[in-house]
């Protein structure tokens, strides 16, 4: 796994998808990707699962990946396993994008990619992420280019994702 000092891109990384399993984030280059920390017992729950599922079925044969990554860390919101995690993404909300290993997301502990995520120059933002289902859009090279608040509506970010897929209506 690349440390956040010598990677340059998103890409870079490896990460595990919530089977356990080592993904090489490499495969997507080329994709606009939308990295978003999810919970299941959330107050921004329905309405984010909801939005990105939209988001994901009109963009993705055009080139926008989601990347949800499960985070405990917000009021205990996330306690499910992997297993329950995937269960409830799936089955109640028809997630269709990949879901990841649950992770840490501020702190000594976080997870490296997030390390690279939050190293951008973010302004009022600070550093850690402040909440649930905080959003990062993240261009076809691999590098972080949005941030967005937790409480930003997935759908609300349409517009920027269709200015980096190049997608005109």
């Amino acid at each position: 796994m690349a440390s956040q000092s010598q990677s340059n891109s998103l890409h870079d990384f490896t990460v595990k998808d919530v089977k356990g399993n080592d993904v090489d984030l490499s495969q997507y280059k080329g994709k606009v990707l939308l990295i978003v920390n999810v919970a299941s017992k959330c107050g921004l729950t329905n309405s984010n699962y909801n939005e990105l599922s939209q988001l994901y079925g009109k963009y993705k044969d055009q080139g926008l990946e989601i990347l949800a990554f499960p985070c405990n860390q917000f009021g205990a919101q996330e306690p499910g396993n992997n297993e329950q995690i995937l269960e409830f993404a799936c089955t109640r909300f028809k997630a269709e994008y990949p879901i990841f290993d649950k992770i840490e997301v501020n702190g000594a502990n976080a997870a490296p990619v997030y390390k690279f995520l939050k190293a951008g120059k973010w302004g009022i933002f600070g550093d850690d992420i402040q909440w649930n289902f905080a959003k990062f859009l993240v261009d076809k090279d691999g590098q972080a280019v949005h941030r967005y608040y937790p409480t930003t509506s997935p759908l609300s970010l349409e517009l920027d994702i269709k200015k980096m897929l190049g997608v005109d209506e």
